[in-house]
């Protein structure tokens, strides 16, 4: 008898809310930065929480996303970059395609196929 054990991440929060920051966010937001050895994040940012804790932040204008590295978070990250994107396309600006965005996620080459 095989028996395989896939070794794949899996979303362990199944409630998370995506929102947008606010004034109250700043202390959960410096420990996120802190914990990620992360410079705080300046403006306005996406947050994803679940279970009343932001796990993962995302700057609306430019810089690179903070997330708690001690929990499965690159799903909330795709999640944070696919509502900025939304955002971004209500006020005018060109969205990426799916195949782009599919790619973004699952980290294909530009060239490859599925």
């Amino acid at each position: 008898m095989f028996r395989i054990i896939a070794d794949t991440p899996t979303l362990e929060h199944r409630v998370v809310t995506v929102r947008n920051s606010g004034e109250g966010d700043a202390p959960a937001l410096a420990r996120l930065a802190a914990l990620d050895s992360s410079r705080p994040l300046r403006g306005p940012a996406l947050v994803a929480e679940s279970d009343s804790r932001l796990l993962a932040a995302l700057p609306l204008g430019s810089g690179r996303p903070i997330a708690d590295p001690f929990e499965p978070t690159a799903e909330l990250v795709a999640l944070l970059e696919l509502r900025r994107e939304q955002l971004r396309a209500s006020d005018g600006e060109p969205r990426r395609g799916l195949g782009d965005r599919m790619r973004s996620l699952f980290r294909m080459p530009a060239g490859a196929r599925p």
